[in-house]
Formats: C-alpha cells, structure tokens, sequence
C-alpha cells in the first residue's frame, strides 16, 4: 500500500551546503526542517558545528537543533525515539518533512530503524572510556578486532563512541557486536527519499577549508577555550575541538592545530560519501544545481501529485 507522507533526506559531505539547499527546497515546498546532525544537537556547540544561523533559523521551523547539552546522556538509539515521535506528529499537519544532516547513522535511524541493543551497565562504559582516555584509540580498536573482527571491518575505526559501544555489548553479553545487527527495517508510516549533493573533489576540499577560516573568523577558537574543561566528554572529541585542546596543551601548534582541523575534516567527508554509496535509490544532484530542476527530480521520483 503507497503512502502518503513523504520525509525527503538532505544528504551529502559535509561543507556540501546541505543546509541552505535543505532551506531552499522547505521554502519551495512549505515544510519544516529536522536535522540529524549529531553535533547540532549540543547548544554549546555554536561555532565548530556549522549550525544553521539565526536568520536561517527564523525563516524556517527547525527541529531538533540545540535541543541537547553536551552533558546530557544521548545517542542514537534515544535520537531515534525522539525523532520519530516528532515526525509522526508533525505528520498529522503536512504531507512532506525535510531531513537533512551528515551523521548517516542518526539519518538511517529514522528512515529505516536500528537494531534494538540490551541496556548496559553504566559502569562498563565507564571502564570502557577510561581505558580509551587513558591508554588510546589504537588499544580499543586492537580490542575490537580481537573479539569482533566483521565489525572491525565495518566501523569507522577513528570513531571511537561507537567502538565503546560495540565493545560494551560484547562485555556484557559474551557475544559479537555483530551479531545484534539485524539490520531488520522498522514499519514507518512514511516514504523516505534520498537527495545526495555531489561535488568535485578539490571544489569540496576548498569549500571545506574556507569554512574552517570562516569558523576561525567566527571564533572558535575562544569556544573551545570555553569548554576545555569537559575536554573529556566524547561529545567534544570531535573536528574542531580536539584539535584545538591538544594546542591549549601546547602538544601543537596554532597553526598545526588549523590545518588539522582541516585535514580531518576533508576525511570525513571522504568516509561520509563512502557511506552515501549505499544509496542506491538516491537522486544524484550538483551542489549548485538549480533548485526548481532538483524539485521536478523529486516529484517525478516519489511520483506525487499536486
């Protein structure tokens, strides 16, 4: 049975313009925007994030933007209950909802579901993250090949809150991490459509590395300096923040830690259109397309009707 509701996902790398593009099909279309950007949650993170900006904000409802503190417990599993009650109550008013944001994980959360986890002690976590603090990321992830080799495979290995994951469940249950990943698809009651932005490498790699000036501009530096107190928050150990912590530590310097927020965050984009390949589906569009041509794309694909 067809239906009715659709959630359209804004998806490409990051420094793309996923946002405006995300804010100019709302327009056209008169919807709301939910992102699923899993570093736009924290309030206190206002310049490292790239969020919308308050014009941005006003023109157009947003959800789920600054709603969280980076002291808060969250993750994707509790992302994916709150969204979802939000999207199925913002589909009782409209027939369309713009997804958009770079985290894939948290965006396959809402479209298709995760799988259902056991709840874990919190001092296992606790172990966990004070082995990583203390000894390093390349001692979890020698952990995890030894006792999940498929999922080491798998993982992006420099994202170490999912390795303690994976590695918290095997501590627990006795079992793979593997083995709870169904990847069962959850009954929605909406279609889901993917836009993926597509961008010449070295153009990406310049739009990136102007926006980390602009960040510099914006000051973010002095925003890391306001939070190096909670250094240790996997919420912070992110591009643009822990480069600058190990430059207040004097491990490197100013300009070192610039140009490694740059380095890596060009690396992440190259792991995030990796991700992107598994959309078979998607509709494939420049990142400075014209926005009435990427709308008929649309329309034709989820075959509306006016």
């Amino acid at each position: 049975m067809r239906k009715n509701k659709n959630l359209i996902y804004i998806a490409g790398p990051t420094g793309i313009g996923k946002t405006n593009l995300s804010i100019e099909i709302a327009k056209k279309l008169n919807t709301e925007i939910i992102s699923c950007d899993s570093r736009q949650f924290y309030k206190e993170l206002k310049i490292g994030t790239s969020p919308p900006s308050p014009s941005q904000l006003n023109h157009i409802t947003h959800h789920l933007i600054h709603n969280k503190s980076i002291h808060d417990i969250y993750n994707v599993g509790l992302y994916e209950k709150e969204a979802i009650e939000l999207v199925n109550k913002l589909f009782k008013e409209t027939d369309i909802l713009i997804l958009v944001g770079g985290s894939g994980l948290y965006a396959d959360s809402i479209m298709n579901g995760i799988d259902d986890f056991p709840e874990i002690p919190s001092n296992i976590r606790e172990g966990l993250i004070n082995e990583y603090n203390s000894s390093g990321l390349e001692v979890i992830q020698n952990k995890l090949k030894k006792l999940d080799v498929k999922y080491y495979n798998e993982v992006d290995l420099n994202n170490s809150n999912r390795i303690i994951r994976a590695l918290e469940i095997i501590e627990f249950t006795g079992k793979p991490f593997s083995l709870f990943r169904t990847k069962k698809k959850k009954e929605r009651i909406f279609q889901s459509q993917v836009i993926v932005m597509e961008c010449e490498r070295n153009k990406l790699y310049n739009r990136i590395n102007d926006r980390v000036d602009n960040m510099i501009l914006k000051g973010l530096e002095n925003e890391v300096l306001g939070l190096k107190d909670f250094k240790h928050l996997n919420t912070l150990n992110t591009v643009g923040y822990k480069e600058f912590f190990k430059y207040f530590e004097d491990k490197i310097s100013y300009t070192d830690a610039i140009d490694k927020i740059k380095q890596n965050t060009r690396n992440y984009a190259k792991r995030q259109i990796t991700w992107l390949k598994k959309y078979k589906s998607s509709i494939k569009v420049n990142y400075n397309q014209d926005i009435d041509k990427i709308i008929n794309k649309l329309f034709k694909s989820i075959k509306w009707k006016n």
